[in-house]
């Protein structure tokens, strides 16, 4: 993983560029302008990172407070959907084709990211074709706007959202970047994997050695921040990521995992009626959960692998996607 710059090294090109830029409109108040808050967290920006307040402000004159940002995050929930609705909105033909020729065209990045780091090629495409479509849909939301709205202006996750405001701040001073030009959802993820800025610090590489990290439109970087990610997150070479399971008796359903951990072993499932179709060591922790299946019910036991998808995201019919695009790519490229 690259090493990231110190600001010291990094600072004066950086604040050149925000210069101007909080110049060209010192006479138009912006969204934040002489917004407590705002200034506050400049305040800390400056003590605590290096950061000229001055400079600062002036991305934050041009910083826009999106209500269709305040929309998206409040609108009550969708109903949750089972299984049966939710696997086709992945695992399409189209998404099968566009990420069988993603794949050929990164396959020597591919094969030397699922080397360095154990993440099969087909689990590195199949996140990228769930999260954007390969690129298609990585967001059109500038991340300063979302960030700053959601960061002052959304109280219940305001705390969340300033320190990945902070993040960002500093993730684009150490990769000399126009903050004000980097775009992602309406909460802030980037890229094509969809990461976080506070997982962009943690987690991504400079795969390709340019000296820059840009999962936005560099493929090479993507691919290599995605496997490190899994890597860091307890992905284990050549392990398995699911099991079916079959079961009978009264207790099935005390072996459901309540969330996300793994909380029982195979042993103690086993006990309550639960049997793998696999050979799996009673001392191994899964997550046990059912899904409905267009054929009813289906039981599966999460292994290591499993977990680690769901540190992506928490849950558990994402994890199933992820992993079975993934055997869908691998069927339809003809890998075995």
């Amino acid at each position: 993983m690259q090493v990231m710059r110190g600001w010291a090294t990094r600072y004066a090109p950086w604040v050149g560029l925000v210069s101007i830029l909080g110049t060209a409109q010192d006479a138009l108040a912006g969204d934040y302008e002489g917004s407590p808050q705002v200034a506050e967290f400049v305040g800390e920006m400056t003590r605590d990172y290096g950061f000229a307040g001055e400079q600062l402000m002036g991305v934050f004159r041009e910083a826009e407070r999106k209500q269709s940002i305040l929309d998206a995050i409040s609108k009550p929930a969708e109903r949750v959907k089972q299984w049966n609705e939710y696997r086709p909105m992945f695992i399409t033909d189209a998404r099968i084709a566009r990420g069988v020729d993603f794949w050929r065209q990164h396959e020597a990045v591919l094969a030397r990211a699922e080397q360095e780091y154990g993440v099969p090629a087909q689990v590195i495409v199949s996140i990228i074709g769930v999260e954007t479509f390969f690129g298609r849909n990585t967001g059109n939301f500038r991340v300063i706007d979302a960030l700053s709205t959601l960061g002052f202006d959304y109280p219940p996750r305001a705390e969340f959202f300033r320190k990945e405001l902070r993040e960002f701040l500093l993730l684009a001073r150490e990769e000399q970047i126009d903050p004000l030009t980097l775009k992602g959802s309406y909460a802030g993820a980037m890229g094509l994997p969809q990461f976080m800025p506070s997982s962009f610090r943690a987690y991504a590489v400079d795969f390709d050695g340019d000296g820059h990290i840009n999962i936005w439109n560099n493929p090479d970087d993507a691919i290599g921040s995605v496997a490190s990610y899994f890597k860091r997150h307890g992905w284990v070479a050549g392990e398995p990521v699911v099991s079916r399971a079959d079961v009978r008796g009264e207790q099935v359903d005390e072996g459901l995992t309540t969330g996300i951990e793994p909380t029982k072993t195979v042993g103690e499932l086993l006990a309550l009626g639960w049997s793998s179709h696999d050979a799996l060591r009673d001392d191994m922790p899964v997550t046990a959960f059912r899904l409905e299946g267009d054929n009813g019910p289906e039981y599966w036991m999460g292994l290591k692998n499993f977990y680690a998808i769901t540190r992506y995201n928490r849950s558990v019919m994402y994890a199933m996607a992820v992993h079975q695009l993934s055997e869908q790519l691998v069927q339809a490229r003809g890998v075995k």
